[in-house]
């Protein structure tokens, strides 16, 4: 099991964890889940069913550069959808929000896509799903990055509460 990152244990790390929450019970999660799933789906289909048998009227250089695109749009729709399973398992109480900011549970980072020759004869479903996969990456990258990156050096906001109080007591000397 690999050790959380510094974050986990960071001051404000309850408030990390209530911001998790929130967004895995939020409208904006439900509906990228649920896009992320069905995208998921139509791929397989697409990549089993009637992509199976349009790369095969493909030329040489088209059909390696169909299995490599198609390759790379299968790791890239698995990596969001365990993102989203992730979010999912913080959601219905499986996965404490602390759990879920582990290193291991972040979007890899992306590799520099090769352009093969013979792409600019892939099929329009295919390049459809690409497109698709693309979009849905980068905003769940976005998503990531907000919630799990950009804020795990950013200090919890203060509470203006509490921080009234405390110079009310150096005031008045309690």
């Amino acid at each position: 099991m690999s050790e959380p990152n510094a974050f986990a244990a960071a001051p404000g790390s309850q408030w990390r964890a209530a911001v998790i929450q929130d967004f895995a019970r939020s409208e904006l999660f439900e509906r990228t889940f649920q896009e992320g799933m069905e995208l998921v789906e139509e791929t397989a289909a697409y990549l089993d069913g009637s992509g199976r048998q349009e790369s095969k009227l493909l030329s040489r250089n088209a059909a390696l550069a169909y299995a490599s695109e198609s390759m790379r749009l299968t790791t890239r729709l698995m990596q969001v959808a365990s993102w989203l399973l992730v979010q999912r398992a913080v959601r219905e109480g499986d996965m404490p929000p602390t759990a879920a900011c582990e290193d291991r549970y972040r979007l890899a980072e992306e590799q520099a896509r090769e352009v093969h020759e013979g792409a600019e004869d892939l099929p329009a479903p295919l390049l459809i799903l690409l497109d698709r996969a693309e979009r849905l990456y980068e905003r769940v990258r976005h998503l990531d990055r907000r919630m799990y990156v950009e804020s795990a050096d950013a200090p919890a906001p203060a509470n203006a509460v509490l921080n009234h109080l405390d110079r009310l007591k150096n005031a008045f000397g309690s």
